[in-house]
């Protein structure tokens, strides 16, 4: 059985491709920014791609803009910024939260009250303002009428050569409760690191970002899984600048990964100074391609628009395959209720 479900903030399609293999299949996808959109679209021609202003989809018809019935609905997917908004402990409706990303997540759970839904985000939201905002999010999952838990999953724990945490909440509509159950994937024995993928032999600069020729000098002094206490500190000094004087370990400045590890969290910039990524065997930052390819995408999956755009959808993205094991969980819950 195939079951029916809407991908809000689809981005590139990590976590839509992550449940279409897992057996969901997507009547509708919606991405504000052209460039993911045209992703989604060049890569599934058949998937119904909204390239539109939530907040305005959000007020239309759901029933019949997706051509389903309130309650019929699989599944609600995607995962809305939260940060901006939080309130101290109070117990909030819908209306509290009007304006920010969330509430429109919140509106199509009110409307189409799927079975189930899956909200994805960064870690730090369970603590953001000292987890009032998190709590405030759950207070309106449970308001719209859905009993929810949740776990941080490393995307390493699921066949993902990368180091890469994320909140996932999970919500059973109430009424569903007594005869469905759902447990979070086990972790995967294997562990896959940055030698498990195919990497780039000197990819063009179309396809990947270049470092400046002093940042490239020093980056070609750090051996692979090293970082800047590797080098000599008065060449570490000068490349830091007022870096070097900021408490802590600071382990991502000049951060060289090595191929007997996981590559650290994919980021939507190749290259910030405190996050770097710089490949194991060549001096340079990850090709997009690459970088794809530590978020378990296939090859054949393209990212439309310029180089940069390129980077941001895929360091945005949920991880592929871990959005299908979570997927499956998924399906077995629905499964109970057949």
């Amino acid at each position: 059985m195939v079951y029916k479900s809407i991908e809000l903030f689809a981005g590139a399609g990590g976590l839509a491709l992550g449940l279409e293999k897992a057996g969901f299949n997507h009547i509708g996808l919606i991405e504000y920014d052209k460039d993911a959109a045209a992703t989604l679209s060049k890569n599934r021609e058949k998937w119904n791609v909204l390239c539109e202003d939530i907040a305005v989809v959000a007020q239309r018809d759901l029933e019949k803009e997706f051509q389903i019935k309130k309650g019929c609905l699989d599944l609600l997917s995607g995962g809305a910024p939260c940060q901006s908004f939080s309130y101290a402990g109070k117990r909030l409706g819908l209306d509290d939260v009007r304006g920010t990303m969330f509430y429109h997540y919140a509106t199509f759970l009110s409307k189409l009250q799927p079975k189930m839904f899956l909200f994805e985000n960064v870690r730090g939201l369970l603590t953001h303002d000292k987890g009032r905002t998190y709590e405030t999010v759950l207070n309106i999952f449970e308001d719209t009428g859905y009993t929810t838990s949740h776990a941080v999953l490393n995307a390493w724990d699921y066949s993902v050569p990368q180091k890469r945490e994320r909140l996932i909440t999970i919500g059973i509509r109430n009424d569903l409760t007594s005869k469905c159950t759902f447990s979070f994937p086990e972790k995967h024995s294997y562990k896959p690191l940055i030698r498990d993928i195919k990497l780039d032999v000197n990819p063009d600069k179309n396809h990947c970002a270049r470092y400046s020729k002093n940042k490239e000098a020093v980056f070609s002094l750090v051996p692979p899984g090293g970082y800047w206490r590797d080098i000599d500190p008065d060449v570490a000094k000068e490349y830091m600048k007022t870096c070097w004087d900021m408490e802590g370990g600071r382990t991502g400045i000049l951060r060289r990964i090595g191929l007997d590890e996981p590559s650290l969290a994919v980021l939507t910039n190749p290259g910030m100074k405190q996050t770097d990524r710089c490949h194991p065997l060549e001096v340079r930052p990850f090709s997009v391609r690459e970088n794809a390819r530590i978020q378990t995408f296939p090859d054949d999956w393209a990212f439309c628009g310029k180089l940069s755009s390129q980077y941001k959808q895929v360091g945005n993205a949920v991880p592929v395959n871990l959005a299908k094991e979570i997927g499956k969980e998924i399906k077995k819950t629905l499964e109970m209720l057949k």
